[in-house]
């Protein structure tokens, strides 16, 4: 085995969207583990919203990556060394191995995978954190209910689309919202939704929240939020009395560094927004996943199962190589994903 590896770095903040002049690929030594550490080689890495925010150097729930730091992210892969007994050589573990070919990380930190169970790259989605943010956001704060109508967008997406097969499994009305037609397609066709709308055919909110009047004939009871931007402008009018909104992103902002100056284009005002809160009594519950991991393995108890009959389907879209890692992170941002982005390393 060659002692080095492979890591992309931060090499610059964005101003906006982020540009591959912001990345850096770079050798290192593979490091080694002290004790009670796990040693491994990274077979897949996911790529995630979230991971925008990090390039920032802004207050939020977590710590920015510094300049020339490792590029942050969660991975999958084989352990070829372990200074602790619960893992062994040969066993796949699940971490925050960042954007690299390998990583360390203390054995407590890790989650073991089963290859058995299910592919290991359904623990960077389906069956990991973006599942998990899915089925907890809409249990937990959606508080879905037989005969009720759920609008998510980002529809074809690892929590837009677990949201949505839940959702269904709960007796609701689902409709999607996702850019394109051929997504569209894919959440009614693959994941069963009732209705989705292509967001990049209308122009504005006000010709999106017609068009969601003819889907939505009753209204809306709960709207995951994960987009933020024109989307919630054209819902937040749509949502019935006592609706329900778990908020847990808002990527169509992400870019302009958190709410932007452009945030619901100029429509969605501050007072707009809190008197829909306040006439229709609606709750609005925002939430970080990682304060929430102790639901995991109540989750996997549930969705598992479901996955390996077929209940619930999931799509992945797999970039080949470390180097590409970048791009695909760009195109994520604009929606060029179709499913879980995930970046094969090994």
């Amino acid at each position: 085995m060659s002692d080095k590896m492979k890591r992309i770095v931060l090499a610059s903040r964005p101003d906006g969207a982020p540009k591959p002049e912001n990345f850096r690929l770079e050798e290192a030594d593979i490091p080694t583990p002290g004790e009670g550490e796990v040693l491994v080689r990274v077979h897949y890495m996911s790529l995630d919203p979230y991971m925008r925010g990090r390039m920032d150097d802004a207050k939020s729930y977590a710590q920015p990556v510094p300049i020339g730091g490792v590029m942050e992210g969660g991975s999958v892969g084989e352990v070829i060394q372990s200074n602790d007994p619960s893992f062994k050589p040969g066993d796949f573990a699940m971490g925050g191995f960042g954007w690299a070919t390998h990583g360390v990380a203390p054995a407590k930190a890790l989650r073991k995978v089963d290859p058995a169970q299910a592919p290991i790259t359904t623990s960077l989605g389906v069956l990991g954190m973006p599942g998990l943010t899915g089925w907890h956001g809409l249990t937990e704060y959606g508080r879905p209910k037989k005969g009720e109508t759920l609008v998510v967008a980002a529809a074809t997406g690892p929590v837009g689309s677990m949201v949505g097969q839940i959702a269904r499994l709960h007796g609701l009305r689902v409709v999607g919202i996702a850019g394109g037609e051929e997504k569209c397609k894919l959440a009614k066709d693959k994941f069963g939704f009732d209705d989705c709308l292509d967001h990049r055919a209308y122009e504005t909110a006000s010709d999106l929240r017609r068009a969601l009047k003819d889907a939505c004939p009753d209204g809306i009871d709960i709207y995951f939020e994960n987009v933020g931007g024109k989307v919630l402008e054209a819902v937040l009018p749509m949502m019935n009395n006592h609706g329900r909104i778990p908020v847990c992103g808002m990527i169509a902002w992400y870019n302009a560094g958190g709410l932007g100056a452009n945030a619901g284009d100029g429509g969605l005002t501050a007072p707009a927004l809190w008197r829909n809160i306040l006439v229709k009594f609606l709750s609005v519950n925002g939430f970080i996943i990682s304060n929430h991991w102790d639901r995991l393995p109540e989750f996997v108890k549930e969705v598992a199962p479901k996955i390996a009959d077929g209940t619930i389907k999931y799509e992945e879209d797999v970039t080949e190589g470390l180097e590409n890692a970048p791009q695909a992170f760009i195109d994520l941002l604009t929606g060029g994903n179709h499913g879980k982005a995930l970046v094969k390393v090994f």
